[in-house]
């Protein structure tokens, strides 16, 4: 009698509103795994669910401000009748699980990144009433990672004792996208200056490529045909196992997989991008020549200062050879505007180095401290005023430069994955998800979410592309 009671009772159902990067979504996606393996019913609507769990972002400012009001909507569901709990997880209640708890005390727990494992045990003990201490930050960068023998056993212990009826992969899907992120590797061991992620991401652990392959199968069998490679440094990728060039190895294994069309690199170091890799890049069936390159500066002393490496001459350098290989390639870039110590010189070296580049796509950053980076202690602070004058300088050359890009493109012949049906929107070889600009297709013909239409370059509107079907 109690099983059948048991078998009776509905399923605890779960929101999870995913903020940031690809990196979240594919945490996003594993918690869903692990949720689901466990009787767990997910939904869409945080309004329609007994608890949402906000997977917070916390790398910039602004990035911030959203996980906060996406906390404070998700709180304001509690009086519904049918949202019981708010629980933050991600790497803002990793990096300010203290605080975060002290002012949203409504918040019901604030989970680490260690908890992921147990996240239903987590999310039963709060929906019965039970407390969760708030997750102390540490220094995620002193913890030893695990050596790459000791994974294998670790991962063998794990999966004796984890019954997932959803099969090997321990991941949901949490959309239909044609596209998927798929994780490669966590942490990073690089020092930059400016950033925070090595303080609550700790050190960079690479997954090894029999589990990356086995998720990228499961991706493909679950109507993924566009794979985005992420990390916080996807050109380490390996070092931790000895080799370097396991990514060159892996990328002709991946492109085996039946139903993948596409397989995408993102977050490339410049300093990094060794012969081979970049020969892999080009060369390999199915893989994109899209290259995510991440300069942040052109002046050599400035990025010296962000604990950086190259300049403007030798990024230059890396782009001609990128595009002596493949003319089409696209190549885009983020840069950081008003770093402590910046002189009008140095900004007009990023302008010049800008100008000569031809970069597909350009994301501009005015500098702000980050809590627990050195340069948040660095003096000769530029004032707030002239980082402003210098982002709405650059950002509207940069806007011009994006266009003339975008133009050297008419009469372009690309392939277009088709990701808005009502628009007819998409994305060419070269662009980016999301970051990036897109192509609107022009044909009498209606295209589905996650065909691929050949198309030719006819105009353009900023970043985005206009091409007429083939």
């Amino acid at each position: 009698m109690s099983s059948k009671i048991l078998s009776e009772k509905k399923p605890r159902t779960v929101a999870l509103v995913t903020l940031g990067c690809a990196r979240n979504e594919t945490d996003s996606e594993e918690l869903a795994g692990r949720l689901a393996a466990d009787g767990w019913q997910l939904v869409t609507d945080p309004a329609d669910a007994e608890i949402a769990v906000i997977n917070t972002c916390g790398f910039i400012e602004s990035a911030k401000k959203d996980s906060i009001d996406a906390l404070i909507q998700a709180h304001s569901l509690k009086a519904n009748g049918v949202t019981k709990a708010v629980v933050a997880v991600g790497c803002m209640a990793e990096r300010y699980g203290t605080e975060l708890a002290s002012e949203m005390s409504e918040t019901d727990a604030i989970l680490s990144f260690d908890d992921y494992k147990d996240i239903s045990a987590r999310l039963n003990t709060i929906i019965e009433g039970g407390k969760i201490k708030a997750h102390v930050p540490k220094d995620r960068r002193t913890l030893l990672p695990i050596a790459p023998i000791d994974r294998a056993e670790l991962k063998s212990k794990a999966a004796s004792k984890e019954v997932n009826p959803l099969g090997t992969v321990l991941r949901k899907r949490l959309d239909n996208a044609p596209i998927a992120p798929l994780k490669i590797a966590s942490g990073c061991d690089r020092r930059c200056s400016f950033c925070a992620i090595p303080y609550f991401r700790g050190s960079f652990i690479s997954r090894r490529p029999s589990e990356i392959i086995e998720e990228a199968m499961w991706l493909a069998d679950h109507g993924v045909s566009e794979l985005y490679l992420v990390s916080e440094n996807t050109t380490s990728y390996g070092k931790d196992f000895g080799d370097l060039k396991m990514m060159e190895k892996m990328l002709p294994e991946l492109s085996k997989i039946g139903g993948i069309e596409r397989i995408r690199l993102s977050y490339l170091q410049p300093a990094e991008v060794r012969p081979s890799l970049l020969q892999a890049m080009i060369s390999v069936d199915k893989v994109m020549p899209y290259f995510d390159l991440s300069f942040q500066h052109a002046n050599g002393d400035l990025l010296r200062s962000m604990r950086r490496f190259g300049d403007g001459e030798k990024f230059l350098h890396l782009i001609s050879q990128i595009r002596a290989l493949s003319p089409n390639a696209g190549i885009r870039s983020n840069f950081i505007v008003g770093f402590p110590g910046e002189t009008d010189a140095q900004f007009m070296d990023l302008i010049e180095f800008l100008s000569m580049a031809q970069l597909d796509a350009i994301g501009v950053f005015g500098y702000s401290d980050e809590d627990k980076t050195e340069a948040a202690d660095l003096g000769n602070k530029v004032a707030p005023e002239i980082i402003a004058e210098r982002v709405s300088e650059l950002s509207t050359l940069v806007d011009e430069l994006i266009t003339q890009r975008s133009e050297m493109r008419i009469g372009e012949q690309i392939r277009v994955l088709i990701e808005d049906a009502d628009e007819q929107e998409g994305r060419a070889e070269h662009q980016g998800p999301d970051v990036d600009g897109s192509t609107f297709v022009k044909s009498r013909n209606k295209y589905r979410v996650g065909e691929y239409v050949d198309a030719v370059v006819s105009d353009v509107s900023g970043v985005d592309l206009i091409a007429q079907v083939i």
